[in-house]
Formats: C-alpha cells, structure tokens, sequence
C-alpha cells in the first residue's frame, strides 16, 4: 500500500485491491445471473429481503452466528448486483439509489434484530444500547452525506473508511 505525504495508508489504492481481488469470485456469478435473464434490481431486492428477514428472525432469538451467516450470504448480493450491471450496461441514478436506500433497509434490521436480543433474552444491557447507537448513527450519517453531497459538497470518506483501507 502507498503512503500519502502525511504518512496515513493511500485508502483508494486499499479499496482497488480488495475490489480487484472480490471481481475473481463475483464477476462469474454476475455473468451466470445475466445469462439467466436476472436483473441487478432483482438480486439487490432479493438480497435485501432475505438479509432483512434473516436479521429480524436470528438476532432476536439469539442465533447471533446463523444470522451473521445468513446475512452476510444475502450481503454479497449488494456486489454481485454492481457487477452486473457494469456488465450489461445498465448502470443507472435509479438502480444506485434503489441500492443505497435498500442498504439502509439492511442497516437497519440487523442493528435492531441484535438490539431487540441483546436488550430482552441476551441481557446485554450496554451492547443493546450500543447496537441501538449503531442503528442511529448509520441512519444519521447516510442522511448527512446524501444530504451533504445534495447541496454540492464533498463528503466521501470518514474515519471508518480511513481505519479499513
């Protein structure tokens, strides 16, 4: 990884890799689900009720390592729906938006299935409030960016994205 002037980790050079290396496992799949005549809203609609579903079923009757599976399989939709539609030319402001507000669906179902649980029959008072915060503070910093970018400011990036790249 390079480094910038100021010594921190070039995050987009971190972000390429990492897509690079994904586009092995998800370009194929992608392909195979064109070729079916699926679309990428599909998937992205599709991947979004099963994570939704699975999160509001497993995390509050406290299968936390099934939901986290199950998620994360239904999760994986949300690269496979990009790469197709990179390669079918269909990329659109409405399928993006569609993914971006779906996400928050996501976002959201997993942070009170684990609140729900954690705060009733996992008696985790501190980690369901935490999970509670999570739920807020994605839902919060999603509006502030889409918000933020609406009236032409710049707001890519964050810590998170600084600390993971």
């Amino acid at each position: 990884m390079t480094q910038s002037p100021d010594g921190s980790a070039d995050a987009a050079d971190g972000k390429a890799k990492a897509k690079h290396a994904a586009s092995f496992v998800v370009d194929p799949i992608a392909r195979a689900l064109l070729k079916a005549h699926i679309s990428p809203d599909a998937v992205t609609i599709v991947g979004t009720l099963g994570a939704v579903v699975a999160a509001l079923w497993c995390y509050p009757t406290g299968h936390l390592f099934a939901g986290t599976i199950i998620v994360s399989v239904f999760a994986l939709s949300d690269m496979l729906d990009g790469s197709m539609a990179r390669q079918s030319g269909r990329q659109s402001a409405w399928g993006a938006f569609l993914d971006s507000l779906l996400d928050r669906f996501t976002d959201a179902a997993i942070f009170a299935g684990l609140t729900i649980w954690f705060l009733g029959s996992g008696n985790e008072p501190i980690l369901g409030y935490a999970a509670l915060y999570c739920l807020a503070a994605g839902q919060v910093i999603s509006y502030a960016r889409a918000r933020a970018e609406g009236l032409g400011l710049q707001a890519s990036g964050g810590i998170a994205e600084r600390l993971l790249w």
